[in-house]
């Protein structure tokens, strides 16, 4: 596992130098239009990573029945606060 996670963590790092390149450089066309490529290919082997990752969490949260259980985040409190404070 430590080498998907090596792997996505240079993808991770490249798809933030992209777009702080097309954010901040004038490119001509042709190159951002390359960059936008390859950004998007980065980004979709990120998120790919990441579901491969939460479907192994579910495996592991599963219940005595074998049926995936679901809780938030211990870091999610912030997000919580926010809906509460939202009121209906």
């Amino acid at each position: 596992m430590p080498a998907t996670s090596n792997e996505f963590e240079k993808a991770f790092a490249e798809l933030e130098q992209i777009v702080k390149r097309l954010e901040n450089e004038e490119l001509p066309l042709d190159e951002s239009l390359e960059l936008f490529e390859k950004g998007i290919r980065l980004s979709r082997f990120c998120n790919q990573k990441l579901e491969e990752v939460e479907k192994k969490i579910e495996l592991i949260l599963a219940d005595s029945k074998g049926q995936p259980t679901t809780r938030p985040f211990e870091g999610d409190d912030e997000e919580e606060d926010a809906a509460s404070e939202e009121g209906p």
